[in-house]
């Protein structure tokens, strides 16, 4: 295994590690693949875990029958077990990740027996409690393979020994997103509630705002009813499907919302600029590459060569997402600052540039822990609390989505309120000063 192919196993296993796909029950189709390591699939095992195994249709490119096939097969390893495998490899106290006492044999090729070589089915039982990868290695030099390969990973719960398809930490997920929907649908509730009491103020962006808060909340119900039907039966039983509509649905309007405020539109003007209108032709696109990716990414599984791909292209993407619609924002508090030396109404544009300014903000803290801090949880947490990094993530939205409805909720603004001279020059004076905040 060269330089590069080491490096490469190190990322696929550190990017499993920090996934968020379940491990249901995954079929994987190797075609004609002469990688090394190949990763299938991760989880987390209790003390009673169980690997339920099966490959067919397995064909080699070389029938030579001198082949050491003690060279090819599945092993069980740890994201910190496989770093020192990594490190046997470079000081070359083994030729093969196979030989290495780190990692815990499943099955290899040399184990296939009878008359049918071209299909094996095994069960193996994992007592030591910890998060573990299970990998494919094939150490013939040139030797293609080719296989259908069925993995099911689960631990037994309770006195009846029950299935739990989920990964231990993450056992809990169906109940947490279960309760976000429903905070979610009574956020949906009280916004009806507060656009009926003030409708001769309600603009546009409120109707908006509520088709967000709808599609979060079926968005959540439906992972809450994937996640739980994976945990019983190991597949998703097409809830999975509903969950990448409303996911999909979710992630444009969401974003496109935070455009639209950071615009002005509808409360503080009836249109679109040309430039901001570009943002929205550049936010939506992208959204739907982004979750375009992440179907491939969690259908497909870590074994496609395209994996590691796809998966950096979700990450730039979300990034760039998340830059474009801060720039919306940055032009409404400097066309605001302008306006507040031109128009003579200091006092009605610092309310809206501190409204401006704390909303930028926040969105800056929230796609900061959403996506940076959030990932650092993932990475430190043990697999035991990985559920903690999913709650970490809801409460910080959530909070973002309570921060947006009550700062731009409907208000009735007096046509007839008057500033006196004072007020009016300590605006003027506040204006001054929040020209040194820099963005």
């Amino acid at each position: 295994m060269d330089l590069s192919s080491r490096f490469s196993s190190i990322l696929i296993l550190l990017l499993i590690s920090i996934s968020i796909a379940s491990a249901e029950i995954r079929k994987s189709e190797i075609r004609s693949d002469d990688r090394p390591i190949i990763p299938l699939d991760e989880f987390g095992f209790t003390h009673s875990g169980r690997l339920e195994l099966d490959a067919s249709k397995i064909w080699l490119s070389n029938s030579n029958p001198d082949l050491d096939l003690s060279k090819v097969g599945f092993f069980l390893c740890t994201r910190d077990a496989w770093v020192h495998v990594i490190q046997q490899l470079e000081e070359e106290e083994i030729t093969c990740a196979l030989q290495s006492d780190l990692v815990k044999h499943v099955f290899t090729f040399n184990n296939l027996k009878g008359g049918d070589k071209s299909r094996f089915s095994t069960v193996f039982t994992e007592n030591d409690a910890d998060q573990y990868s299970l990998v494919f290695a094939n150490c013939l030099q040139q030797v293609k393979i080719s296989m259908d390969v069925r993995s099911a990973m689960y631990n037994l719960e309770g006195k009846k020994g029950s299935r739990d398809y989920l990964s231990a930490g993450r056992t809990v997920l169906p109940k947490v997103y279960f309760l976000f929907s429903v905070i979610y649908f009574s956020l949906a509730a009280t916004w009806i509630y507060v656009l009926y009491k003030k409708r001769l103020t309600v603009f546009a962006i409120h109707f908006f705002m509520l088709g967000v808060v709808v599609l979060k909340a079926l968005n959540l119900l439906c992972e809450a009813e994937d996640k739980s039907y994976i945990k019983k039966t190991g597949t998703a039983h097409g809830w999975d499907v509903l969950f990448y509509i409303f996911n999909f649905l979710k992630g444009i309007t969401l974003f496109t919302l935070i455009v639209l405020i950071g615009t002005g539109w509808s409360f503080l003007k009836p249109y679109l600029q040309d430039k901001e209108k570009k943002v929205l032709m550049i936010v939506i696109p992208l959204q739907v590459v982004a979750n375009f990716a992440q179907v491939v990414i969690d259908e497909t599984g870590p074994y496609g060569q395209d994996w590691v791909t796809w998966k950096q292209i979700f990450l730039l993407v979300d990034v760039v997402c998340c830059c474009a619609v801060l720039f919306p924002i940055v032009w409404s508090i400097k066309n605001l600052r302008e306006a507040a030396k031109t128009d003579g109404k200091a006092a009605v544009n610092l309310v809206k540039l501190t409204l401006f300014r704390q909303y930028y903000i926040v969105v800056i803290c929230y796609i900061y822990f959403t996506r940076v801090v959030v990932y650092a949880l993932e990475t430190i947490t043990s697999y035991k609390y990985m559920w903690t990094s999913v709650v970490a993530s809801e409460l910080a939205t959530l909070a973002f989505y309570l921060f947006t409805g009550y700062k731009f909720r409907p208000e009735v603004h007096n046509p007839y309120f008057v500033v006196d001279d004072e007020e009016e020059e300590a605006a003027a004076e506040a204006l001054k000063l929040e020209d040194e905040f820099e963005l």
